[in-house]
């Protein structure tokens, strides 16, 4: 008898939650000039301030936050430890906890890297990782069959939205489409037949041009940065995904986060746009 799943599969689970609390999704992003408009100094106490205002703030009504790892990582252990502490109590609070980490390597090496984030024995075990595909979508392989064997996901880059990221995503890989297409389409392949969606997300900026990609077959969610700072508004949503809208997850940090740091700021700004974004799908 095969083993029973330690939670349901990540595909329901976000489906859930998104049906409970909408798709907007929330970095969590301690970036040096916030922490100075926030007027905290850069430390690691005040990174932790900073942080466990946005969980105190949002983990209660969002239905997904991403962490943004380096931001923790660059204060050594001690910002490791606050992250742990960020993921535990917005997972107390209800939310799924993507982290933002694109990690991405061959072998053991990208073994070692599922089991920091999807193992189950995992200081940092989160909800998903969003992960690299650029050593090829096969060496993903470890993190994306202990993220399924765990109840966990992965979203995989595919077009994001820095201008960077054009030349590689949009040149012609050796199946014909564009690598961009490619990495949607392998998702697409590991989804196939799953209920309510496969665990396997992509990323794909709300910035690029509209009908670029074809997410007709990819059933799984797209996180979808570039809303506000990066240019993209919530009307833009409808025009890039077309009938993908329903399983898109839009992505904003500062545009919520420099309200802070009173917590009903925060919150206000969260309810705006996520009205905003409830209107657009609901037109």
């Amino acid at each position: 008898m095969p083993d029973t799943p330690l939670r349901a599969g990540f595909g329901a689970r976000l489906a859930t939650a998104v049906s409970r609390r909408g798709p907007l999704c929330v970095g969590i992003d301690p970036h040096p000039s916030l922490l100075h408009a926030w007027q905290l100094g850069e430390s690691p106490q005040a990174l932790e301030r900073f942080a466990m205002t946005v969980v105190e703030a949002l983990a209660d009504r969002v239905a997904l936050l991403k962490p943004q790892s380096a931001f923790f990582e660059a204060y050594g252990s001690a910002g490791v430890a606050v992250l742990e502490k960020v993921i535990a109590e917005s997972q107390q609070a209800g939310a799924l906890v993507l982290l933002d980490v694109k990690r991405g390597d061959i072998g053991s090496t990208m073994t070692a890297y599922a089991m920091a984030y999807l193992d189950e024995r995992a200081p940092l075990a989160t909800d998903a990782i969003t992960v690299s595909p650029y050593l090829g979508y096969g060496s993903l392989a470890p993190a994306i069959g202990l993220a399924e064997q765990n109840g966990r996901g992965v979203f995989v880059l595919a077009r994001t939205s820095n201008p960077e990221g054009v030349g590689l995503q949009q040149s012609v890989h050796g199946s014909g489409d564009t690598v961009g297409q490619y990495i949607v389409d392998s998702a697409a392949e590991t989804n196939l037949g799953k209920e309510p969606m496969g665990h396997v997300g992509v990323v794909a900026g709300a910035t690029i041009p509209p009908g670029e990609l074809d997410f007709s077959d990819l059933n799984g969610p797209i996180l979808a940065p570039g809303l506000g700072a990066q240019g993209a508004t919530v009307r833009d949503l409808k025009g890039v995904f077309g009938r993908a809208l329903p399983h898109v997850l839009p992505t904003t940090s500062r545009d919520v986060l420099r309200h802070g740091p009173e917590v009903k700021s925060l919150r206000d700004t969260h309810t705006r746009l996520a009205d905003e974004i409830n209107r657009q799908l609901n037109d």
